[in-house]
């Protein structure tokens, strides 16, 4: 990876399952050129890990602070990244 490249993953809590978040998340990522990541998990949550420019990561996590229209983010947790955000393209996991 190049000097400009960020690997960065986080938690989203709120209202943030069943109101199309992770597809919202999925369009807005590639629009943004990165490739990483993102499911729901267990405890209602969902969770994000994303690569590519530092600029469009930030960009992603300030759409993660809101997301899509049906949603309510009450809180976005950075966490430790995995090897998910390297792998090619951007994916929804089930």
């Amino acid at each position: 990876m190049s000097s400009d490249r960020v690997v960065r993953a986080w938690v989203i809590r709120g209202r943030v399952q069943g109101v199309g978040f992770r597809w919202h998340a999925v369009r807005t990522a590639r629009e943004l050129g990165l490739v990483g990541r993102v499911w729901n998990r267990g405890d209602g949550s969902v969770e994000l890990h994303a690569s590519g420019p530092e600029a469009s990561v930030e960009l992603l996590e300030r759409w993660l602070a809101h997301g899509p229209a049906a949603a309510s983010v009450e809180r976005v947790e950075a966490v430790p990244p995995g090897t998910a955000a390297t792998e090619p393209g951007f994916k929804a996991l089930l």
